[in-house]
């Protein structure tokens, strides 16, 4: 079976139960008769002319690209959602969230965003990201998972995800970089879904908030660094860049292979 740009992203949205397509998500190249797609995290020119010689109809990025990454920081929000949610203020909330939403805004207004999108145009080749709906996928199979487990110790919860197959297949290891294992989880939070990991302010937040363990996909070192400075109480679990993002990309690749599209995994993890 044969489906359009606009159907791929239309799975992506029913793999997170949503309607509405987030900022950095986006139809970049429209294109029709798809019948064959390359799956990437990362779409570079390189990505586009492999797909073509392999004979596919369009590319899947998973990472914002083009118009999706400068508008990369308007998802951002969804960690004041979560931060509320588990007890933090909303206007502490808004504060801790501004030095993020500042840096990578900074940083994408420099960005050549134009190019891959341009590549594409060029070569006539259909390309799509879906950022934020493959994560929300992906929170919620972890999240299921370690509901399902028990949550009395970190260690309980690093063993929970560990046991996700794109987890165990992964050459990382889900890590406890601040905290340690044997601490209590107490009060525990999945950060994930949020555009991108909070870094150092929203997880002082929530630590100064009653939640005991954070749990993040990926964390920057200088953030970290702060972290241990501070000497704050909590624990800070650290699952897995590219561990995470297979699980949704995983989920996206079965849901389009049931409507009859072959996908080609390019560098992700096994989900089975």
């Amino acid at each position: 079976m044969a489906v359009d740009t606009g159907r791929i992203m239309k799975a992506g949205l029913e793999l997170a139960g949503w309607k509405k397509v987030p900022a950095d998500s986006a139809v970049h190249v429209r294109g029709s008769n798809i019948r064959k797609v390359l799956i990437s995290v990362d779409v570079g020119t390189a990505e586009l002319l492999l797909a073509k010689s392999l004979g596919c109809d369009a590319v899947i990025a998973h990472h914002p690209i083009g118009i999706a990454r400068v508008n990369f920081y308007k998802v951002f929000g969804r960690h004041v959602e979560y931060m509320v949610e588990h007890g933090v203020p909303k206007g502490v909330a808004e504060k801790a969230l501004a030095p993020l939403t500042e840096r990578v805004e900074t940083r994408t207004h420099a960005d050549i965003y134009d190019d891959v999108v341009g590549a594409a145009r060029v070569m006539k080749m259909p390309l799509v990201n879906i950022h934020q709906p493959c994560d929300e996928y992906m929170r919620q199979v972890i999240l299921k998972k370690i509901r399902r487990g028990r949550t009395e110790r970190v260690s309980d919860i690093v063993r929970s995800v560990g046991e996700i197959p794109e987890f165990r297949h992964a050459a990382t290891r889900v890590r406890v970089r601040y905290g340690s294992e044997k601490n209590r989880a107490g009060h525990w939070a999945l950060v994930i879904a949020a555009g991108t990991n909070g870094g150092h302010s929203i997880a002082k937040a929530y630590f100064q908030h009653g939640v005991d363990t954070v749990i993040y996909l990926h964390v920057d070192p200088g953030d970290l660094a702060k972290l241990k400075e501070e000497k704050l109480k909590g624990n800070l679990v650290v699952l897995g860049h590219l561990a995470g993002d297979s699980v949704g990309l995983n989920g996206l690749a079965d849901k389009l292979e049931d409507l009859g599209v072959e996908t080609v995994r390019m560098g992700l993890l096994p989900g089975k």
